[in-house]
């Protein structure tokens, strides 16, 4: 049995620190020791919950799971989304993947589980307008009172910015070298295939545009330097 391994966590920071994630690594190890699995690869997204058509990473794991005949795993359902179109998208994708908290799920639970995070999601934004719409009445100023300057102080020029391209950029190539790898190994290595293959597969570039040639090309001499 193969696994792929899955993990969220919801703000840069929780990123960089690693909170939740170790949780989440141990939650999934212990399903697959308990199924004699072994991990092909896991995937760690660091996002927004609210950003349900933004995961590179979600879609390079669905993506290597489908090719390896693997299953997707994941450490608790909320980690994927609060979206019930989402959760039951991602359950019509042809992947079979597993929660570990809820190993035993089947598509009736799982319908059930999205209906109930859809409403989670809905009430928290329920919540959030109307504590809004109460500190407003309040005159409370809402938002950061320096606006632009403030953004101008923590500007680091376009040296950082460029940094900060190439550091996403290398990122997507990492996340999408196993897809790379997977269609080469079948005989596909004209640039023009792979874009369409890319784009068929709904793989978006770094900036989340299509591919193209020449954004291939990039692609691989990225895939070829890591």
């Amino acid at each position: 049995m193969k696994i792929v391994s899955y993990c969220r966590v919801s703000t840069e920071r929780q990123g960089e620190s690693g909170l939740g994630l170790e949780a989440q690594r141990d939650r999934i190890q212990g399903y697959a020791a308990s199924r004699n699995a072994r991990i092909l690869k896991e995937f760690v997204e660091v996002e927004s919950g609210k950003s349900d058509n933004n995961r590179p990473k979600l879609i390079a794991a669905l993506h290597l799971a489908k090719v390896t005949g693997s299953i997707l795993v994941i450490a608790k359902m909320d980690r994927l989304s609060r979206n019930a179109a989402f959760l039951l998208t991602l359950r019509d994708s042809g992947v079979k993947f597993v929660a570990a908290d809820n190993p035993d799920a089947n598509d009736l639970t799982v319908n059930i589980l999205a209906v109930i995070a859809q409403q989670e999601r809905e009430a928290i934004s329920a919540r959030t307008k109307e504590a809004l719409a109460v500190a407003k009445k309040r005159g409370t100023k809402l938002g950061n009172p320096n606006g632009a300057a403030a953004l101008k102080r923590a500007a680091k020029g376009n040296v950082a910015g460029v940094q900060a391209i190439k550091k996403k950029a290398n990122s997507h190539a990492a996340d999408l070298k196993p897809v790379i790898e997977h269609l080469t190994s079948r005989g596909i290595k004209s640039l023009g295939a792979i874009a369409k293959l890319l784009n068929d597969d709904g793989f978006k570039t770094p900036r989340g545009g299509a591919w193209h040639k020449t954004s291939v090309a990039n692609l691989l001499t990225r895939i070829g330097s890591i």
